[in-house]
Protein backbone atom coordinates (compact mmCIF):
# COMPACT_ATOMS: atom_id res chain seq x y z
CA UNK A 1 0.00 0.00 0.00
CA UNK A 2 1.47 2.99 -1.14
CA UNK A 3 1.87 6.16 1.83
CA UNK A 4 0.20 9.12 1.51
CA UNK A 5 2.26 12.01 0.61
CA UNK A 6 1.45 15.16 2.49
CA UNK A 7 2.29 18.89 0.98
CA UNK A 8 3.20 21.65 2.98
CA UNK A 9 4.53 25.35 2.07
CA UNK A 10 8.04 24.46 3.13
CA UNK A 11 8.35 20.01 3.07
CA UNK A 12 7.02 17.41 0.79
CA UNK A 13 6.41 14.96 3.44
CA UNK A 14 6.80 10.95 3.81
CA UNK A 15 4.65 9.77 7.10
CA UNK A 16 6.45 7.24 8.77
CA UNK A 17 4.38 4.16 9.45
CA UNK A 18 5.50 4.21 13.39
CA UNK A 19 3.22 7.20 13.42
CA UNK A 20 0.60 6.92 15.54
CA UNK A 21 -0.82 10.02 14.10
CA UNK A 22 -1.00 11.79 10.53
CA UNK A 23 -0.82 15.53 12.27
CA UNK A 24 1.75 17.84 11.19
CA UNK A 25 2.48 19.86 14.51
CA UNK A 26 2.94 23.80 14.68
CA UNK A 27 6.50 23.13 16.03
CA UNK A 28 9.08 21.49 13.35
CA UNK A 29 12.68 21.22 12.95
CA UNK A 30 13.56 19.85 9.77
CA UNK A 31 17.02 17.03 10.24
CA UNK A 32 19.18 17.36 7.14
CA UNK A 33 20.45 13.77 7.72
CA UNK A 34 18.00 11.40 5.77
CA UNK A 35 19.08 8.24 7.00
CA UNK A 36 19.61 9.01 11.16
CA UNK A 37 17.97 7.02 12.96
CA UNK A 38 15.93 9.31 15.27
CA UNK A 39 13.91 7.72 18.37
CA UNK A 40 11.33 9.73 19.78
CA UNK A 41 10.30 7.69 22.79
CA UNK A 42 13.67 7.45 23.81
CA UNK A 43 13.75 11.45 24.36
CA UNK A 44 10.76 11.39 26.69
CA UNK A 45 8.79 14.05 25.48
CA UNK A 46 5.60 14.85 26.90
CA UNK A 47 3.34 15.67 24.06
CA UNK A 48 2.62 14.13 20.62
CA UNK A 49 5.17 14.43 17.37
CA UNK A 50 5.08 12.80 14.57
CA UNK A 51 8.09 12.04 12.39
CA UNK A 52 8.39 12.07 8.48
CA UNK A 53 10.82 11.85 6.07
CA UNK A 54 11.00 14.89 3.86
CA UNK A 55 12.34 17.19 0.57
CA UNK A 56 12.59 20.75 1.62
CA UNK A 57 11.30 22.41 -1.21
CA UNK A 58 13.51 25.71 -1.30
CA UNK A 59 16.20 23.97 -2.22
CA UNK A 60 15.00 20.07 -2.27
CA UNK A 61 17.58 19.04 -0.14
CA UNK A 62 16.53 15.31 1.49
CA UNK A 63 16.26 14.65 5.11
CA UNK A 64 13.78 13.99 8.14
CA UNK A 65 10.92 16.54 9.67
CA UNK A 66 9.83 16.21 13.19
CA UNK A 67 6.56 17.71 14.43
CA UNK A 68 6.05 18.65 17.84
CA UNK A 69 2.71 19.11 19.72
CA UNK A 70 4.38 21.33 22.71
CA UNK A 71 7.40 23.78 22.09
CA UNK A 72 9.02 22.35 25.38
CA UNK A 73 9.96 19.43 23.38
CA UNK A 74 11.00 20.85 20.04
CA UNK A 75 13.70 22.46 22.52
CA UNK A 76 13.95 19.01 24.49
CA UNK A 77 15.09 17.60 20.96
CA UNK A 78 16.95 20.00 19.73
CA UNK A 79 18.72 19.41 23.14
CA UNK A 80 19.61 15.15 22.65
CA UNK A 81 19.39 14.43 19.12
CA UNK A 82 22.79 13.71 18.17
CA UNK A 83 23.21 12.13 14.66
CA UNK A 84 24.59 9.03 14.30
Amino acid sequence: MATQTIQTALYKLYPSPRNATKNVFAHQVFVPYPYAIIDLDAMDLAGQTTLFAACRLADMKMGQVVTFELPADLARFERLFTPD
